[in-house]
């Protein structure tokens, strides 16, 4: 765990089957979750929010469907906000379209809801991953396609399998 001590955030790693996962909190809540571009060394530490967050994915990489949802605390605007609430209640191996999003927010436009997916800060618990685009193909993924359909598959085998 290293401590920013301009910013006061805490960050850890966690070592995951699709590469580590950074992990940023400010002590009581998860402030973020994204995947290193180069592999990290440190682990995530005993700091309650990171710890949830790594329960958390420990529970959804064994397969099994996560029971509970770390306190949160993204940050963003009024309008990304709305739209990362709406991820969370998309539920575990279902997808959605980014029209479907702009509607349920009486938004016109699919592709604002587009830039709001795609700056979610915590990837995975607020599932970006589920929104596909409005044909049912996989568009637009911020850690790259492969993990969006290896994500996917891995929430529909746990569905199959149960």
């Amino acid at each position: 765990m290293t401590v920013n001590r301009t910013t006061q955030e805490l960050t850890g790693v966690y070592c995951s089957p699709l590469g580590d996962i950074v992990l940023t909190s400010d002590g009581t809540a998860l402030k973020g979750l994204r995947f290193a571009e180069s592999p990290c060394v440190e682990q995530a530490q005993d700091i309650p929010p990171l710890a949830d967050a790594c329960r958390w994915l420990d529970l959804y990489f064994s397969g099994a469907r996560p029971d509970f949802t770390p306190r949160l605390a993204p940050r963003g605007t009024p309008f990304q906000q709305s739209v990362w609430r709406e991820l969370l209640a998309i539920p575990y191996g279902h997808t959605v379209s980014y029209g479907y999003i702009a509607q349920r927010l009486h938004c016109s436009s699919a592709q604002a809801v587009g830039g709001a997916v795609g700056r979610n800060p915590i990837a995975l618990i607020i599932p970006c991953h589920r929104v596909i685009g409005s044909d049912g193909h996989l568009t637009g993924y911020a850690y790259g396609l492969d993990r969006k359909q290896w994500l996917l598959s891995h929430e529909l085998l746990d569905l199959i399998s149960c």
